[in-house]
């Protein structure tokens, strides 16, 4: 059975194009400085993030824990939303093999933390407790419903930590699903902040990989890290090719996922049994639950629509997301409707 995949955006396959781009890419080794596809992608990707550097690294969790090792020492702290990705979905990485402690503030519903509460979390000059030294933001924001910040407040943000003697670093695993949400350019969300990662292997489709983009300085200590955490991948221009056809032509049609959505969740709200937020979904995401009257378990739902040809993610319990992504077209997320409608009557 083919399954209409809505389970995340990371089960995206590489186009054609991308296949061709990979099969012809020159490459080098890359621990050399010497892959002239990674070092075109790299140039790429800080441009459009509005950096001077960029960093080619396996995956966004990867990206993050070397920014989050880059910017602190060990012992430490980070401020970071106890719903943010690097908080809740990395293996307690930054803590596990960085020695950096979290501060979790509350996030707002759009993602965001308020600022008064980030002031309140910096930590004073008392050697009894940790230093804060780094802000960590989140755009789009996975945990809080695929929601976008505004580049009013990435900088408003960003100012008021640097203000403070504080760095930022942006998880911008979904940065172009904002960027093309709100119709402006990437950069006025990234420009602000002192490094950003973003994911080449979500909605851009692209197999592998994640760019880190910040300084010089910052990319050439980065650079060390990546090395030492096992990722420097030496040929990895094959890869890269990938992420520059994703970078070239991908970008630009986010907006037809996030219409897709909007499809997706209208039909589902007249679905008896479903229960949707009407200000959702702001980008590809869509968060649903099971009303009360509904019977069936979190993972009895998952297992009849499977039967259906249909593929979803539980986030909780009778709790699901659905994300739509280049490989789901309209007649998807038609037969998605009728799926539900067909397991819930």
């Amino acid at each position: 059975m083919t399954y209409i995949d809505l389970r995340s955006d990371t089960v995206t396959l590489p186009t054609p194009e991308m296949r061709t781009a990979m099969a012809k890419a020159e490459v080098g080794d890359d621990v050399y400085d010497e892959d002239p596809t990674i070092n075109c992608l790299q140039e790429m990707a800080s441009e459009k993030m509005g950096k001077s550097a960029g960093l080619f690294v396996a995956s966004g969790t990867m990206g993050n824990l070397i920014a989050v090792l880059t910017h602190c020492q060990r012992g430490d702290e980070v401020i970071v939303g106890k719903k943010n990705h690097v908080f809740v979905h990395e293996a307690g990485g930054i803590s596990a093999l960085g020695g950096v402690h979290s501060n979790q503030l509350i996030n707002q519903p759009d993602g965001s933390l308020l600022l008064e509460d980030v002031a309140a979390a910096i930590r004073p000059d008392d050697l009894h407790e940790p230093v804060t030294r780094l802000l960590c933001l989140e755009n789009t924001h996975n945990g809080c419903g695929g929601v976008y910040q505004t580049p009013a407040y990435m900088r408003q943000a960003a100012e008021f930590a640097h203000a403070r003697g504080l760095s930022v670093h942006l998880d911008g695993a979904r940065i172009f699903n904002a960027a093309v949400a709100q119709g402006v350019p990437a950069i006025e969300l990234t420009g602000p902040v002192d490094s950003v990662t973003f994911c080449l292997s979500k909605g851009l489709c692209a197999p592998v990989g994640s760019v880190l983009c910040g300084s010089q300085p910052f990319i050439a200590k980065a650079r060390r890290l990546r090395k030492m955490l096992g990722g420097g991948m030496r040929q990895a221009g094959i890869l890269a090719a990938a992420g520059i056809v994703a970078l070239e032509h991908m970008v630009d049609r986010l907006g037809e996922d996030h219409a897709r959505a909007k499809k997706l969740a209208d039909g589902l709200r007249q679905v008896a049994g479903l229960k949707l937020e009407p200000e959702v979904p702001v980008t590809n995401m869509v968060f649903l639950s099971l009303r009360p009257q509904v019977h069936s378990t979190t993972d009895e739902l998952i297992e009849k629509l499977k039967m259906q040809g249909v593929l979803i993610g539980a986030t909780g319990e009778r709790q699901y997301r659905l994300v739509t992504h280049y490989w789901i077209d309209d007649a998807g997320v038609e037969k998605t409707i009728d799926a539900f409608r067909i397991v819930l009557r």
